[in-house]
């Protein structure tokens, strides 16, 4: 049978009964039942890496949650997954906007927009973000 003991890591592995719908199993080995692991609903690398672009460049759990449509809870756990660490922004102010490509040419047509800041923009399925930051005025 191709299923592994999740506590011993056996193969020693055979079917006995079913709960909740899910298939359970009993390891020979060391005697431990567990079921099958859920698959789950699995979410694109895209979102993953916008989310984690979007927490580097300083936007909140919440703020990526309602830009991607993914749960805050889930973006965390991406963060401790892998090990993400922002630097300190403590002279820096972020905004987002999302344009449609011709608001987004409009946009940068005008000097004044660009002028005393960075500026990063991604796609974003069939419109652009706009991530700009501005040095606080001391």
């Amino acid at each position: 049978m191709s299923n592994i003991c999740p506590k011993c890591l056996q193969e020693n592995v055979v079917k006995s009964g079913i709960v909740k719908e899910r298939q359970r199993f009993l390891c020979r080995n060391c005697n431990y039942y567990f079921t099958v692991k859920k698959l789950g609903k699995q979410i694109d690398d895209y979102y993953v890496t916008k989310a984690l672009q979007l927490y580097l460049e300083g936007l909140s759990y919440r703020e990526i949650e309602r830009i991607l449509g993914v749960s805050h809870v889930t973006i965390s756990s991406w963060i401790k997954k892998y090990n993400i660490k922002r630097p300190p922004h403590s002279e820096f102010h972020t905004t987002y906007k999302v344009f449609k490509q011709s608001e987004l040419l409009d946009f940068m047509k005008l000097e004044d927009n660009l002028k005393g800041s960075g500026l990063i923009i991604t796609e974003f399925g069939d419109k652009y973000m706009m991530i700009k930051w501005e040095r606080f005025k001391k």
